[in-house]
């Protein structure tokens, strides 16, 4: 029997483990307790030598300068703690450094100091998985510019930088105009088509400090650092807007469509990034609104729409609910007599913690979130109920005026409200005005005209609101059924010192005379203000003079009372006691 020198089993085992392991696809090590390689597995000689041996070099000499402290840390961890560890760092290659994760387990024996087996994994296919899904989640899928997860980031970094610096900036938002005639006319692939080439050259315009995103539709919003003063912001926009107004040529078709821009600067206007989108995006729908192809910084003083508050139309449903919204009334006199001939009805909201909330707050608001139906129908039927009250305390005929928004004016159950508002109160017809301006009359005419005839085959009204603000157009006077025309109080408020807003006042008299019509002053607030229109044949009065907006209760004591009987001239005392 021959014998031979035994091999020692730990040897013997380390050897079969190392042959097992080498053969494995992906990288594995075996370390020394100080690092060094004292087995590396054929992928990871050809990984990182392209074949040439490892063998005693430290590994962190293969690993990238910044992850080798991780190593160290984690080779310490596996020996003291004795369980499995793993870490994820870059091994050096000849072209570049590829990240791997290494699950490190210390080999214990009776005999030796341990020693540690790494085997990796590459994580360069998942890393790249991962970065896409990165840049899906923070861009625009059709134009590859930041999306507004990334520009909220974005500003927030610029807003950090001008704190340390004392340095402004500004935020711009670009609006296409006229982009959905083109999704309309020529379909959709060609309106990606124009935002994409729309993407590139406002990309192109900017700076590469500058920030670039696509918000949704066709809008975009431009981040600026350091452009803050007057000439800066004219000659950064005015060239996003000339690079839009060039045509765009998208399969055989020619388009134009320009642009509109708004801006918002920082920290004059907003010191976040929500409002100084918001305040941006403000400012553009203004710069749309006054004629397009056009910038506008934003200005709290634009007598814009007032901003959608979110809390507070949150607070308006929870108004409709618990019954905070009032109406109060304001008295329409006779210019002569001074006795009331009607109310006009405007409606409030009596907040619990805000108190009196302006109607130009959430007026806006309704009308936006089509709360304006609900309330305009309850305000309808509740003024035409409460001048039954009127005329009961006054003992005579009253007629009742009321607001007609935009929207409940173009809502198909209109008329249906109007029928219930009347039926509900046994009210005429004629004893109702139904207020509308100018400007809904001529959103839609052909809709106007049939509307309003449908309303006066009910007897009721109709009076223009604000008269002369709106398009005053003087046709309209002769197509459809007007009965009153309310003047507003801006032709009234500089009576009669102004011989402009005189002759506007004398020529809306004289032209309700020839067609018949009755005219009502908004804004009376004095003797002067009232005897000059009395003079001119003004018939009715509205204003602080004679009576400020007032709770129903209030009103019928006015009427109960005859509290407007020291208002009279004296030779009309005893006719109107």
């Amino acid at each position: 029997m021959l014998s031979s020198s035994p091999v020692p089993p730990v040897l013997d085992l380390r050897h079969e483990l190392d042959k097992l392991m080498g053969e494995a696809g992906d990288v594995v090590f075996r370390l020394n307790q100080q690092g060094q390689i004292l087995f590396a597995s054929q992928r990871a000689v050809a990984l990182i030598r392209c074949g040439r041996a490892l063998l005693g070099e430290p590994l962190a000499a293969h690993v990238a300068e910044a992850d080798r402290a991780t190593l160290k840390a984690t080779l310490i961890e596996a020996i003291e703690a004795g369980t499995p560890c793993r870490v994820e760092l870059r091994l050096k290659t000849p072209e570049l450094d590829i990240w791997h994760e290494l699950r490190v387990v210390a080999l214990h024996t009776d005999t030796e100091q341990p020693e540690l087996m790494l085997v990796g994994r590459d994580l360069s296919a998942q890393q790249a998985t991962e970065e896409r899904l990165r840049h899906m989640a923070t861009h625009d899928a059709l134009t590859e510019l930041p999306n507004r997860l990334l520009l909220s980031d974005r500003i927030r970094m610029v807003i950090s930088q001008a704190r340390r610096s004392g340095q402004g900036f500004s935020v711009a938002t670009v609006g296409l105009d006229g982009f959905k005639k083109v999704n309309d006319g020529l379909g959709h692939p060609v309106g990606d088509a124009v935002l994409r080439m729309a993407a590139a050259r406002l990309r192109k315009t900017l700076r590469d400090s500058d920030t670039l995103a696509r918000v949704g539709g066709d809008e975009f919003v431009a981040v600026l650092p350091g452009t803050h003063t007057e000439a800066q912001i004219k000659l950064v926009t005015g060239r996003l807007i000339a690079t839009l107004q060039s045509p765009f040529e998208v399969d055989s078709h020619t388009i134009y469509v320009g642009a509109s821009v708004g801006v918002a600067l920082y920290p004059q206007h907003a010191e976040d990034e929500v409002r100084l989108v918001a305040l941006a995006d403000a400012a553009m729908s203004r710069a749309k609104e006054t004629g397009k192809a056009r910038c506008v910084v934003y200005s709290p003083r634009q007598g814009s729409t007032p901003e959608h508050d979110i809390s507070l139309e949150a607070a308006m449903f929870q108004a409709v609910r618990e019954g905070e919204f009032l109406l109060y009334y304001q008295p329409i006199v006779d210019a002569h007599t001074r006795e009331i001939q009607g109310f006009e009805t405007l409606m409030r909201w009596k907040h619990p913690t805000l108190g009196m909330v302006p109607p130009v707050r959430f007026i806006p608001i309704a009308e936006t979130n089509g709360l304006i139906n609900l309330l305009g129908a309850w305000a309808l039927k509740a003024a035409c109920v409460q001048l039954k009250q009127f005329e009961e305390v006054a003992k005579r005929s009253l007629y009742i005026s009321v607001n007609i928004s935009p929207r409940q004016f173009r809502n198909d159950k209109f008329l249906d409200v109007l029928d219930d508002a009347i039926a509900f109160s046994g009210l005429r017809g004629e004893q109702l005005v139904l207020e509308i301006t100018e400007g809904t009359l001529m959103i839609d005419p052909v809709h106007a005209e049939a509307i309003l005839s449908k309303m006066t085959e009910r007897k009721a009204r109709i009076a223009i609101d604000d008269f002369g603000t709106g398009y005053s157009s003087l046709a309209y006077l002769k197509r459809f059924p007007i009965s009153v025309l309310k003047i507003d109080r801006t032709f009234i408020r500089d009576l009669p010192a102004s011989q402009k807003d005189g002759a506007i006042c004398n020529a809306v008299l004289d032209l309700a005379k020839h067609l018949d019509l009755s005219v009502v002053a908004e804004g009376v607030e004095t003797e002067e203000q009232l005897h000059y229109l009395e003079q001119r044949g003004c018939q009715y009065i509205q204003g602080y003079l004679t009576g400020k907006p007032m709770p129903a209760n209030v009103a019928m004591a006015a009427l109960k009372e005859s509290t407007y009987a020291n208002l009279l001239p004296t030779e009309l005392r005893q006719v109107h006691p």
